[in-house]
């Protein structure tokens, strides 16, 4: 009764049927065709396509999805993906992609709650009973073929009670199929599997999964796998099981899963993967690797220069360093005390934010939202937006450095300051003892500034005294 014609392309159709399917797409008789890599093979010829939808982008290589950009030249390209690759992710953040975020997750969903552990019986044992105890299901993911009916023997005697199958991708078609349905149906409790159940699996009923050999998966990998559980209302859990020894890297996926586990984090995990792993390259077929020698935040900062560089039609010069905005010094505690922001991190964040601010409104919407969340801001806590405020209006006018304390102080001005001389003369005139030049670039003040509310008023006066001309 649609007005739309939607067809179905796997390895789940008999070649009669793909074949009449790919005919009918070749002379634009169906609208939308769904499929898997299937789609990208060279019999498949579109009349005239204008949207390609992506889905799970993380499993398609670089050429997969040009591929897929090439069919036709004004194609629409939407990529979904609960963990973006490091390259897709660097190239949204360099504004090279347009990014959305949905971060809402469905009513009454609850986090998975992640445990990484060395094998041990009990610890198996007590997953398994806690989940069939309660009617549930259980994915347990072995992802060795060789040897995974030999590990689904061991578990049935670990388990007697739980009525255990296996899927893997080595599997015929029809049997697969059969395997997933009857656990669809409540058939059986245990499905021993490979990474098969990655990404298209929603068994609300399976609330427990336990992953053999967590530190061979990557991170995105393992949060798709850990997102098949929790599927529904009740609370779901993921048992990451790892060898006594590990590498570095997968010491670190391992403790980012662990320690971000609400709902919506993929993309925080896939910012860590990013710093782990590397971006990849913007031009060539590489999707991990280039970052680790310099970190996240000064790589995509080269990144933003050499790209407005470009875009202004300059040469990037990578070697200058980073512009160093003006540096105000009122000799007043200016910072967000650990009583008030006692994790580490979140501190580090809010300064990072703060001093990223361009204007003033954001520094606004900055402090409401930290009173917001954290209660009513300190006074070191004022006194750091208000120096903040100050630099941006210093940074307008080509004010270098400002310096004030008990007894005054003193103002260095850029070679070039965007001040009319005028103004600098004109107060020195009005007020010889109190302002004084000293040297071609610096304006001396002596005035009586005990407290930091008077510092505070002096320095903003003066900002915007030269500010009027």
């Amino acid at each position: 009764d649609w007005p739309i014609r939607v067809e179905v392309l796997s390895r789940f159709k008999s070649a009669k049927d793909i074949k009449a399917v790919l005919d009918q797409v070749a002379e634009g008789k169906v609208d939308v065709i769904v499929g898997t890599h299937r789609l990208l093979q060279d019999d498949v010829k579109f009349k005239d396509v204008g949207l390609v939808i992506v889905d799970e982008e993380q499993r398609f290589g670089v050429r997969q999805k040009e591929r897929l950009k090439a069919l036709r030249a004004e194609v629409h390209l939407l990529t979904l993906t609960a963990t973006p690759i490091p390259r897709t992710l660097n190239m949204a953040m360099s504004g090279l992609r347009d990014l959305s975020i949905i971060a809402t997750p469905p009513a009454h969903r609850l986090a998975v709650k992640t445990f990484v552990a060395p094998w041990e019986n009990e610890t198996v044992v007590e997953a398994f009973q806690r989940e069939l105890a309660r009617g549930g299901q259980v994915y347990f993911l072995h992802n060795e073929v060789d040897s995974i009916e030999k590990m689904a023997r061991d578990l049935q005697a670990l388990v007697p009670e739980a009525r255990i199958r296996v899927a893997h991708g080595q599997m015929a078609e029809r049997e697969l199929e059969q395997v997933m349905l009857d656990f669809h149906r409540q058939r059986f409790n245990v499905l021993v599997c490979t990474t098969i159940i990655e990404s298209g699996i929603d068994i609300p009923s399976a609330n427990t999964i336990v992953v053999n050999r967590a530190d061979r998966f990557g991170l995105a990998q393992l949060h798709q796998v850990r997102g098949r559980v929790g599927r529904s209302h009740h609370r779901a859990y993921c048992y990451l099981i790892v060898p006594p020894k590990l590498t570095s890297d997968a010491e670190k996926r391992l403790e980012a899963l662990a320690a971000i586990e609400e709902l919506g984090a993929g993309f925080m995990l896939a910012t860590h993967d990013l710093e782990i792993r590397g971006a990849g390259e913007l031009l060539g077929e590489e999707q991990s690797g280039q970052i680790a020698e310099v970190g996240f935040s000064l790589y995509t900062e080269l990144l933003e220069r050499a790209v407005t560089s470009i875009k202004a039609g300059k040469i990037p010069d990578l070697d200058a360093g980073a512009p160093i905005g003006p540096e105000i010094n009122l000799n007043l505690p200016a910072l967000l005390p650990d009583d008030y922001l006692p994790d580490v991190h979140a501190r580090l964040t809010q300064y990072k934010r703060i001093s990223a601010a361009k204007t003033v409104d954001r520094l606004k919407e900055l402090q409401v939202e930290l009173v917001d969340r954290f209660g009513v801001l300190p006074d070191a806590a004022k006194h750091l937006f208000a120096v903040s405020e100050l630099k941006l209006d210093a940074a307008r006018l080509g004010i270098r450095k400002l310096d004030l304390g008990p007894t005054g102080g003193r103002l260095v001005f850029d070679a070039k300051p965007n001040i009319d001389p005028m103004s600098v003369i004109r107060m020195i005139q009005g007020q010889p003892r109190v302002y004084a030049m000293d040297g071609p670039d610096k304006l001396k003040m002596k005035l009586e500034l005990p407290d930091a509310p008077s510092r505070l008023r002096a320095a903003r006066a003066l900002i915007a005294t030269l500010a009027q001309g």
